[in-house]
This record gives C-alpha cells, sequence and structure tokens, in this order.
C-alpha cells in the first residue's frame, strides 16, 4: 500500500472508530461547542491506542524499554519524569520486590539499573526513573519510605515533559493530511437524522464520501452525476432563498450570486459542480474549493482557510426536509458560503482568521470555532440602516434567514472577546446573533484580537507558492521585509505618477 493509500485507509479507519465511539458515549449531538472539542479530543486519544495495539508499536519493553506496569497511553496530562536512588536493605534478592512496589502505585518505570552501594559493599542501590503526576509520585514515595526493604529513597532529579509543538499545514499540499473527521449528526447513527431509515440515501452518502476520501491536492474534482431527487431538492431550497435574498442578504452576497448565475453555473434546475464553481471563485479572490467527505475537526477546517481553500462536501440533504440541513451540505456550502467567498474584504477575513490558529493551543481552536461561528456561519452587518445577513448557515436556510431578522434572536456587537466564549446552539434557530458596522471594522477587530494570542511565533502566508513562513527567525523576518519593500516601491510609484501625470 503506497502512502497516499495508507492516508485515505487510516481516515476512513479514524470515521468508523469514531461512529462507534460516539455511540458509545453518547455521541456529539446537543453538546456545547466546547464540550465537542473536548470529546473530538477523546475519541482521537482512543483512536491512535487502537492503531499502536493493531500495529502492535506500543509493545512495552522491546521497544519502548519501559517496564509494564502501565501503558503509555495511560499517563496524565500533567505527568513529570523523576530520577530516583533507591537503597535497598537485603541487596539485590530484593531487587523485584522493590520494582513491584512502584509498579503497584501506578507510576510509568522507564529507566532500571542497580549496582553496588558506594557507602555499604552489604547494600543494593537502584537507580529507576519513573513517570507519572506529581501527586502519584509523593504517594508512591510515602509508601516506599514505610517499606521493610528499602533503606532509603532520594530524589535526584523532576524533568518536566517536553512541549511538542503543534503540527499545521506548511503547503497547501499539506492539506492532504487535514483529514480529521467528526461524527455529530449522520444518516446512520442519529434515527432523528431525515435519512436514519432510508437505506438507500445512505449508501449514496457514503458513495459521495468515497469520492472526497480518495482526492489528493492538485487533481480536479470528481464531478459527480447529481440524482433527479437532489436535483429537486436543491431547486425548492434555490428558488425560497433567491425570493429572500434580495430583502435579507447583504449586498456582497447578491453582487456575487448574480454573478454565480451568469458566469459560475447556478441555476435553478440542477446542482453546479465543484470544480466549475471553484474556477469562479479562484478568478475573484484566489480561493478555491476542496471536496470532503464530512464534518472535519475545527483545527484541520480552519488551517485550509490559511491556504484559501474552503473544504466543501458533495452530498445533498435529504429530500424529505429539504428547509434545514442537520450537517453541513453542498447546498449549505454553494448556497452560503461560495458567494461571500468570492467578495474580497471577506476572502481576506476568511483567511486572516485560517492564519491565526496555526500552531495554537485546543483551547484557542475552540475560541476561534466559535468565532467562525458567529461571523462565517451566523454573522449580521448594517447597511444602508438594515441589518442583513452574511453568514453561510442563514443564507443557505430560508428558515434561518427570515427568523435572523425577524426581531426574536437577541442582537449583540461583535467584540472577538466576548464572541469567543459564547455558547451556541446548532438544533433550532440560533437564539444569539453579532453584528459587525462593517467587514473593515470586523477585520480590524479580529487582528486585535490576534496579536493577545499566546503563540511563540507569527506566520506570514506566501501566495507565489501556497506556502506559509514561519516568523521565528531574524532571516525569515528579513526576508519578509524585503517583500513589503518591493510591494511599497510599486505603490509609491504609482501615487507618484498620478500626481505628477506625463
Amino acid at each position: 500500500m503506497n502512502a497516499v493509500q495508507d492516508v485515505t485507509e487510516t481516515a476512513k479507519r479514524r470515521l468508523a472508530f469514531q461512529k462507534a465511539f460516539s455511540q458509545e458515549h453518547g455521541g456529539w449531538r446537543k453538546k456545547s461547542l466546547i464540550a465537542d472539542a473536548k470529546f473530538e479530543t477523546a475519541a482521537n486519544k482512543e483512536f491512535k491506542k487502537q492503531e499502536r495495539r493493531l500495529s502492535k508499536t506500543d509493545s512495552l519493553g522491546d521497544q519502548e524499554g519501559f517496564a509494564p506496569a502501565m501503558s503509555p497511553d495511560a499517563l496524565p496530562e500533567d505527568f513529570a519524569a523523576f530520577n530516583l536512588l533507591v537503597t535497598l536493605k537485603e541487596g539485590a534478592i530484593s531487587l523485584t520486590k522493590v520494582i513491584r512496589c512502584f509498579e503497584n502505585g501506578k507510576v510509568f518505570i522507564t529507566h532500571v539499573e542497580s549496582r553496588k552501594s558506594l557507602a555499604s559493599v552489604h547494600q543494593y542501590q537502584l537507580f529507576l526513573q519513573v513517570v507519572c503526576s506529581h501527586d502519584v509520585f509523593l504517594n508512591v514515595c510515602a509508601e516506599a519510605k514505610q517499606s521493610p526493604l528499602i533503606t532509603e529513597l532520594k530524589l535526584l532529579e523532576e524533568k518536566e515533559p517536553e512541549k511538542k509543538d503543534v503540527w499545521f499545514p506548511k503547503h497547501i499540499s499539506d492539506l492532504d493530511r487535514c483529514t480529521h473527521l467528526i461524527t455529530r449528526f449522520e444518516p446512520d447513527l442519529d434515527y432523528t437524522h431525515p435519512g436514519f431509515a432510508d437505506k438507500n440515501y445512505r449508501l449514496r452518502r457514503k458513495e459521495i464520501a468515497d469520492i472526497a476520501f480518495g482526492y489528493k491536492y492538485g487533481q480536479s474534482i470528481p464531478r459527480v452525476q447529481y440524482t433527479e431527487e437532489e436535483n429537486n431538492t436543491w431547486a425548492h431550497v434555490y428558488r425560497n432563498l433567491k425570493n429572500l435574498f434580495p430583502t435579507h442578504a447583504c449586498q456582497e452576497h447578491i453582487e456575487v450570486f448574480n454573478l454565480l448565475e451568469k458566469e459560475g453555473g447556478f441555476c435553478e434546475e440542477k446542482i453546479p459542480q465543484l470544480e466549475d464553481v471553484s474556477e469562479f471563485i479562484k478568478r475573484k479572490t484566489g480561493f478555491q474549493l476542496r471536496p470532503v467527505a464530512g464534518l472535519l475537526s475545527a483545527r484541520d477546517f480552519l488551517a485550509s482557510l490559511a491556504f484559501r481553500t474552503f473544504q466543501c462536501t458533495q452530498y445533498v440533504r435529504h429530500g424529505a426536509k429539504p428547509d434545514h440541513s442537520p450537517e453541513p451540505d453542498c447546498i449549505h456550502e454553494l448556497l452560503g458560503h461560495v458567494p461571500m467567498l468570492a467578495d474580497p474584504k471577506f476572502a481576506q477575513f476568511a483567511q486572516e482568521l485560517g492564519l491565526a490558529t496555526l500552531g495554537v493551543s485546543d483551547e484557542e481552536i475552540e475560541k476561534f470555532a466559535t468565532l467562525f461561528w458567529f461571523t462565517v456561519e451566523f454573522g449580521l452587518c448594517r447597511q444602508n440602516g438594515e441589518i442583513r445577513a452574511y453568514g453561510a448557515g442563514m443564507l443557505s436556510s430560508y428558515g434561518e434567514l427570515e427568523n435572523c431578522l425577524s426581531g426574536a434572536p437577541v442582537v449583540k456587537e461583535f467584540d472577538p472577546a466576548v464572541t469567543a466564549v459564547q455558547e451556541y446552539k446548532d438544533d433550532d434557530f440560533q437564539p444569539i446573533l453579532f453584528v459587525v458596522d462593517s467587514f473593515d471594522e470586523m477585520m480590524f477587530k479580529m487582528r486585535q484580537y490576534v496579536t493577545s494570542l499566546q503563540r511563540p511565533f507569527d506566520v506570514k502566508y506566501d501566495p507565489y507558492t501556497q506556502s506559509v513562513q514561519v516568523l521565528d527567525s531574524k532571516a525569515a523576518l528579513l526576508h519578509a521585509v524585503e517583500d513589503i519593500r518591493q510591494d511599497l516601491n510599486i505603490l509609491t510609484h504609482a501615487v507618484n505618477r498620478l500626481d505628477n501625470p506625463v
């Protein structure tokens, strides 16, 4: 099996495992965003355990050099490494019993050495390196000191674990590795899903998902031959939303939607192909679409935005309930997200949001996911004295679109620090929404918020190589400054030409 196939098969195994894990533990449905993220982390951790067991790479002793008291996966989050010198009362004969004493204390023994004591030839000393939390270490030491087998116990050194850098994509091709799908409300998991009892629909969803699983960077997006029922569902939603756009959607959405009907293949009769739409928005803002098999983890999805790439589903919501999709489908993506991504200012905001998430902590990812929810998905803006919708969650659901301007939701001023911790609902109309005066204002506030992040570096996107430059050295900074200087020279020359026409 080659590397590409291996990544694809791993992604499928992960999704299958998460579905089973979700059913066993109650799933993600009706949980808060923060609970979603924590549940996702737990499921991924369990999946990694399973993968190690299957590949036998966690074999203790021979490969890792660890005593079999604990599995590495059982380590607590606050673990540290402790080096101990233990003097044995009965010499080498009690060696095994003393080691067992520590193992019973639930510590993870990573290294063992024995030697004759330097103070007495009749005593033996044991050098142990153990890994555990501070509380467990104190308890184990207290019990060990009471053992009749131990004369003395001395702590030689304590080492905090090295913090590993969070991996993030550096080049647009690295998005092939951003495949962490999560299960929330899929037709084979939740009996309230419109497609739960529809075997044909579930098979169709799998068929379309498999297309996305096989996609890799650089390929054309595979075309899907949509059925008559799927096109009818699209037509129903399209027709109802188009009637509401003039009075409910922001001006940017309306203008691009009209262009999409002229140039991008949008029409009521059939679902447009992602490849054609992707080419359209690439010409407008440099954004492009990438097929995805389902709902990605927040980290992977937001990272894609940094490369002006939007992960887009190709399957269609169930025809029995066309008014609203319980999870993102191509109707939501095409009618809600695509027109906004073809607007230059909004596209810039989306990319900057993605860049800000690269390499940040899980806690900050949760906040950025919430900010995405209340802006890109459910954002409002003021235009010509009126409030209009720019969020895709409303622009792709005529129920949400009517509700957002009905006076029912509580509308607050957008403040990233406040919005980032706002709880949200996804099982009914949104009760709380945030409004901005303009996309310029929204971007300014977000830039100020990003400067407060605890990240050891900054990043810059290079559109020529479609890669992210990590600004963590003087050389990287000088290279970035040179790019800016060149741009400034061009702008200065253009201004002088305008001021002094020939």
